[in-house]
Parts: C-alpha cells; structure tokens; sequence
C-alpha cells in the first residue's frame, strides 16, 4: 500500500503546483502585467513569467495525469466513472483533458502564433481577454478540486 500513498501524495501535491500557479498568474502576474506595474512592455515581461512557468506547468500536468491513472488501476475504480455520484472523477479527467490541451496544443501551437500581434498592437484588450480566461480555468480548478476533495470524503450533490 506505500505504492497508493506515494501516489496520491504525488497526486496531491503536483495538482496543488498546477492549480497554485493558474491562480498566481489569475490573480497576481496578469493583474501587474495589465497595470504595467512589471515594465512597459507587457508582452517581454509575460513572456519571462511564461517561459519560467510552463514547464512546472506541464510536468505537474503530467504527474497528476499518471498518477491519477495509476490510482484508478491500483485500486480498479474504472467502475466509478459510470456512476453519477462519482461525477467528480470525471470532472477531475476532464480538467485534467483540457489543462493539458492548453498546455501541449493551445499554448505552443495558438497562443504563441496568435496572441503576439494583440499584444503588441492592443495589449488592453489582449490582456483583459487572457486574464478573462485564465479565471475561467482557475473557476473549473477550483471547483473541481473542490467537488473532488469533498466527494472522495462521502460528499454527493447526487
């Protein structure tokens, strides 16, 4: 049983990084960048907290992500995503799906070819709209995170 416990700290902890660091960027960076508070050029510094991010992003993902498969082998609780008051497990999978999405598709492959000419030409608006959607994904972690704790604790909304 030390393979489950070391797996579902992992789990923890790694999701822990992974939702902090969406709320640092929510309701901290994106804030300063948006008042200029971290120099002129909002996309460099954007860019620099990015660069720093991304991969502790990513390999976060990753951990919760296998983790999280080897959890639900381990203990055979395939059965689970079939029954309504689990609900909560496949909201975990499908943050998890869209998280990494954004991370491995989204980020390198749409925001870096798209997001640069607004930033520069209409950086207002271009901001507000990227701190829009990061409290979007911050509202989903949360509350899936939330929904998650409480239901492996008993609670249902079913």
């Amino acid at each position: 049983m030390d393979d489950i416990v070391v797996a579902r700290a992992l789990h923890v902890l790694a999701v822990v990084v992974w939702i902090g660091g969406v709320s640092m960027a929510t309701t901290v960076a994106l804030p300063a960048l948006r008042r200029g508070d971290l120099g002129p050029d909002r996309l460099k510094a954007f860019e620099a907290i990015e660069r720093r991010f991304i991969w502790q992003a990513r390999a976060s993902v990753i951990i919760v992500g296998l983790s999280g498969l080897y959890l639900t082998w381990q203990l055979d609780l395939w059965d689970r995503f079939r029954m309504p008051a689990f609900w909560w497990m496949d909201a975990m999978v499908g943050l998890w799906l869209l998280f990494t999405f954004v991370l491995f598709v989204g980020e390198p492959l749409i925001l870096h070819r798209y997001f640069h000419r607004p930033a520069t030409e209409q950086p207002d608006i271009a901001f507000s709209w990227l701190q829009r959607a990061h409290w979007i994904l911050l509202g989903l972690g949360l509350a899936t995170v939330f929904a998650a704790v409480a239901g492996s604790h008993g609670w249902s909304i079913f």
